[in-house]
């Protein structure tokens, strides 16, 4: 299992994966807005994500778990 982490603190403008979706290795999952800039998070690696641990909205800080991928 990988876990997606917050490469800065921000808030999660918008998830374009879900749970269950399979993924390929750079694929985006969650864009986060910070500064005015949207951060796009991709996956480190292929597979299925098996949990979103955000909601749009919700504001991150760096290091923050996103989602985890099996």
């Amino acid at each position: 299992m990988a876990e997606l982490k917050a490469s800065m603190a921000g808030s999660v403008w918008k998830i374009v994966a879900n749970e269950g979706q399979s993924v390929t290795d750079g694929q985006d999952i969650i864009i986060l807005e910070s500064m005015k800039m949207e951060i796009p998070i991709a996956a480190e690696e292929a597979g299925t994500i098996i949990e979103l641990k955000v909601n749009e909205g919700d504001f991150v800080n760096e290091g923050d778990v996103l989602a985890v991928i099996e």
